[in-house]
């Protein structure tokens, strides 16, 4: 019986939210990977590009919430969501056509461009903080929980109880669902193996008649859909806070590289990576030895290896570990 009850706390407070993390960073990353496949440069504006459509999506949920349309016990933001990534995808054409074609059609070198992005990162910064403020904001509505902890122990009979947010099983089901979208448009369409054929050889993809503006156009609005769905998840399971959105920049980064740089399959896999590393290198793990060990050996301490606040090195020591020893990743991206 302590066994089970050990193997519900590991799922309550490591496997369940490590899932839910790492897809929210996997779609992230994804669209990290995407810019630097195919438009050849680092974006980090990633991050504010999430707080942005993520603030798009709660102003579109306000909206519908105070004229009375809801989605039951789903998050009205999944209705909103359509909605931020239209005005987050025409801010990003908007910013390559008054930003980055300038700079892409002069050749300039990669590091410019990440320079650049630095800039309009902290230019969409400041738009999204001065818009919504910056507050912590809840926007989940619906039903909170598909299994709560109390329901679990009742059917069980187990003093451990396993609670699974409905935000974490719409996170996964999601996830899987963009995922899956993204691979069949780049593997199934013929824009997605013009995407695919530039991101290669940009030399012979132009020879072959495909037209370059219209790759990265797509590529832009392909990473506004996926930069806001990250997002929106990550806002629902968490809180929306701008800055928060920042700190994620370097997870993200982390599990693109972890997975290899310019690799999609890769970035998913980086993306549980790093999610997986932070959730157990900072969890207590008394809660679950104090099953699983004898009376007399179980530890007086919280058994934590880091604290929680120090969650973000732990994505920054895998990064240097990763950028020294295995450069272009675990799928064999491009090196950095």
């Amino acid at each position: 019986m302590d066994f089970l009850n050990a193997i519900v706390a590991l799922l309550n407070f490591v496997i369940v939210p490590g899932l839910a993390y790492g897809a929210q960073l996997a779609l992230g990353a994804l669209g990290v990977t995407l810019i630097y496949g195919i438009l050849r440069f680092s974006n980090f504006a990633h991050g504010d590009t999430m707080a942005f459509g993520t603030m798009a999506t709660i102003l579109a949920t306000w909206g519908l919430q105070a004229a009375g349309f809801t989605f039951g016990w789903l998050p009205t933001a999944l209705i909103a969501l359509p909605v931020g990534i239209a005005v987050t995808a025409l801010l990003l054409l908007g910013t390559d056509r008054l930003v980055y074609r300038f700079y892409r059609k002069r050749k300039a070198a990669p590091v410019i461009l990440v320079i650049v992005s630095m800039g309009v990162m902290f230019i969409m910064n400041g738009i999204v903080r001065f818009i919504i403020g910056v507050e912590d904001i809840n926007f989940a509505d619906g039903a909170r929980f598909v299994i709560s902890a109390g329901d679990f122990k009742d059917m069980t009979g187990l003093d451990e109880g396993l609670a699974i947010k409905s935000t974490q099983a719409i996170t996964l089901i999601t996830a899987a669902i963009a995922v899956a979208l993204l691979f069949w448009f780049l593997n199934r369409t013929r824009t997605g193996k013009s995407m695919r054929a530039f991101s290669d050889n940009e030399d012979l993809a132009l020879l072959s008649g495909i037209n370059p503006e219209r790759v990265v156009a797509v590529t832009w609005i392909i990473v506004a859909a996926l930069a806001t769905t990250a997002g929106v998840l990550y806002g629902l399971d968490k809180s929306f806070k701008a800055f928060t959105y920042f700190q994620l920049l370097l997870p993200i980064f982390a599990a693109a590289i972890v997975g290899g740089l310019g690799n999609p399959l890769g970035a998913i896999a980086g993306g549980f990576v790093i999610a997986f590393s932070e959730v157990t290198v900072t969890y207590a793990w008394k809660k679950v030895l104090v099953y699983v060990m004898p009376e007399d050996l179980e530890p007086t301490g919280l058994v934590q290896l880091l604290s929680t606040d120090y969650k973000f090195a732990v994505s920054f020591a895998i990064l240097i570990i990763v950028l020294l020893f295995k450069p272009t990743g675990l799928f064999k991206g491009q090196s950095v």
